[in-house]
């Protein structure tokens, strides 16, 4: 099934991310700007992924979070930390002072 999702550039929203491309030293974020490129220019979503070596869903991801954030780069967010921030440098501390051989062995410190 070919899915395409349109994008619609204006010749200088096009020309920055042309000019992000040429600047940018991540490749992550490089594959990013050409799918949003190429699928303003009509490709499909398969076609893109086999063009740039990567997975159709990746692709679509990409897509969506340029259409709902304008996200570029791959900056994911992380969880939420579980300790406070003494707690959290305490814990740094420690492990800093004292080398686990196991997760295991953390979790049962914290």
């Amino acid at each position: 099934m070919l899915r395409t999702m349109k994008i619609t550039l204006t010749p200088q929203q096009k020309l920055q991310l042309e000019q992000m491309h040429d600047i940018e030293r991540d490749s992550r974020a490089c594959d990013r700007i050409k799918a949003v490129l190429l699928a303003s220019e009509g490709w499909s979503q398969a076609m893109i992924s086999q063009a740039l070596r990567i997975h159709e869903s990746t692709v679509a991801r990409h897509l969506s979070d340029y259409v709902l954030s304008e996200k570029l780069k791959p900056e994911n967010g992380g969880s939420q930390s579980k300790l406070s921030a003494i707690q959290t440098m305490h814990l740094i501390e420690h492990l800093a002072e004292k080398t686990y051989s196991h997760t295991h062995q953390i979790v049962a410190y914290v």
